[in-house]
């Protein structure tokens, strides 16, 4: 007998004939198995490219929204100023007006500073500058007065005796707290 006839008895565990048909059988599923492990590295490159093309979409969107929030803030603030001014106009206006007037009287003066003063504070109101002034009596208040000095008093102590100069806040934040005098602790 020569070697390449084939054998008569295979043998049954391997269920192949000869050792060249069992080699082939091997190579065909590893040709099979490299084939599925590419079209799987082929999936999950494209789904890294998809997910990389995501993430830079999604960072520029994320860049584009931050520059037009800040652009939006820079606006706000332009335009709040430019309404604010806008509100201080008629106030110029008013002050001008009365000092072109020569022969005015002390009483047309009177009235023509209480009106301008009316229309300032109107134009403070509307861009919510409101003003702090303390009736005499009311419990002193460090976030919104300034002690000039302690005076003795029939008030209960730390409280307002008088008010030498008004503050002011802008929605609820003082931008000068009221110059008051405080009574004496007995």
């Amino acid at each position: 007998m020569s070697d390449t006839t084939p054998n008569p008895n295979p043998s049954p565990a391997s269920g192949y004939s000869s050792t060249e048909e069992m080699m082939a059988a091997q190579a065909a599923n590893e040709a099979d198995a490299l084939s599925k492990v590419q079209g799987e590295l082929a999936a999950l490159q494209a789904k890294s490219a998809d997910l990389a093309d995501q993430y830079l979409r999604a960072k520029a969107e994320a860049e584009n929204a931050r520059r037009r929030a800040e652009e939006d803030i820079a606006k706000a603030r332009k335009f709040a100023v430019e309404s604010f001014a806008e509100s201080l106009l008629p106030v110029a206006d008013s002050l001008e007006a009365g000092l072109t007037i020569k022969d005015a009287t002390n009483e047309q003066i009177r009235e023509g500073a209480q009106a301008t003063l009316r229309q300032l504070t109107a134009a403070l109101e509307r861009n919510k500058v409101v003003a702090i002034n303390p009736a005499s009596g009311t419990k002193f208040d460090p976030h919104q007065h300034q002690a000039i000095s302690v005076v003795p008093s029939e008030n209960e102590a730390n409280t307002v005796v008088t008010v030498l100069q008004k503050g002011y806040s802008i929605a609820e934040r003082v931008l000068r707290p009221a110059l008051v005098t405080v009574s004496a602790p007995k």
